[in-house]
């Protein structure tokens, strides 16, 4: 009986060691698989579009004519965009994320925040621009400027941000909170010190992801009145002049990389294709560029982690 009910353990542990190998095998393929859609991509694009890109795409405006067309506006407004919308979420999605898991009580109250939140993450993008047209546009009179996009795609991001900075908090072992507070430190200094240094890897992952979904976006700023050709910059933020730095800027027409792709891509000439597709090698390449400072930021911050 005994020996019998060795041969079972025995046939068990194989079993479970074949499902996991079936697993990771089936894991690998399906990685494999998102890696050689990702590379066609970026195959397709470089093929239609590379010989486009030059400084005088970079740094011509717009045009009529294919071959004077450039993304100077589209690449510039997109940034300032993105600047605004990291200025606006970061803080305010890592501040609730953090409260929501360290401070706040288990309640009714807070389980309906908790249910909002996640349901945010999926309303479509259009709402918020919508959302955004009558809040940001009419009531406050911001008008279609950076300051509006910002916000918007702020909002677009916002229960990302807390999300993510939520479930890094939680992978936090309690012991470490337990041994901080042992020797005397307050909750804020728990928190400081050693919740949020171990757990900053995980919050900028969720940061690079929001970003890389809100860089994409076309139908909130398209919503809100973003233009389609423009042909100006905005005010420069940093002058010679007293007081040397302005926020003018804010208030400034703007358009961003996807909506000029869009416009290229419904012209009929084989020529504006090209020119969107090497826009959208630009606009791949500003992604990537988020998610290496934040590989690096993570890499940083776990250097200064004392253990």
């Amino acid at each position: 009986m005994d020996q019998l009910s060795k041969e079972q353990i025995k046939k068990l542990i194989r079993s479970h060691k074949l499902k996991d190998n079936i697993f990771e095998i089936l894991g690998l393929i399906l990685l494999l698989c998102s890696l050689l859609v990702l590379l066609a991509l970026i195959i397709d694009l470089s093929t239609d579009g590379a010989a486009r890109i030059s400084k005088s795409f970079l740094t011509n405006f717009p045009s009529r004519f294919p071959d004077k067309a450039g993304i100077l506006s589209a690449w510039v407004g997109s940034t300032l965009v993105m600047f605004v919308t990291a200025a606006s979420a970061i803080p305010i999605g890592i501040a609730a994320g953090v409260y929501l898991e360290e401070y706040a009580k288990k309640n009714l109250f807070t389980a309906i925040i908790e249910i909002n939140i996640t349901n945010l993450a999926g309303v479509p993008s259009i709402i918020f621009g919508l959302m955004a047209l009558g809040i940001f546009v009419y009531k406050f009179n911001f008008g279609p400027s950076i300051l509006t996009a910002g916000l918007t795609l702020g909002l677009l991001i916002l229960p990302i941000i807390i999300t993510a900075t939520r479930e890094a908090i939680r992978t936090i072992p309690s012991a470490i909170r337990e041994a901080a507070m042992a020797v005397g430190a307050t909750k804020w200094q728990t928190v400081k010190h050693h919740v949020l240094p171990y757990s900053t890897g995980g919050i900028l992952t969720g940061i690079v992801i929001s970003l890389s979904r809100a860089i994409g976006e076309t139908a909130p700023v398209i919503t809100i009145g973003a233009l389609t050709f423009i042909a100006f910059l905005p005010n420069a933020p940093i002058s010679t002049e007293a007081p040397f730095i302005h926020f003018d800027w804010i208030f400034s027409p703007f358009t961003v990389m996807p909506i000029q792709m869009f416009n290229w891509v419904s012209r009929p000439q084989q020529e504006f294709h090209v020119n969107a597709a090497a826009a959208g090698m630009i606009l791949l390449l500003m992604t990537l560029s988020m998610n290496a400072i934040a590989i690096y930021l993570r890499i940083y911050f776990r250097k200064k982690i004392k253990w």
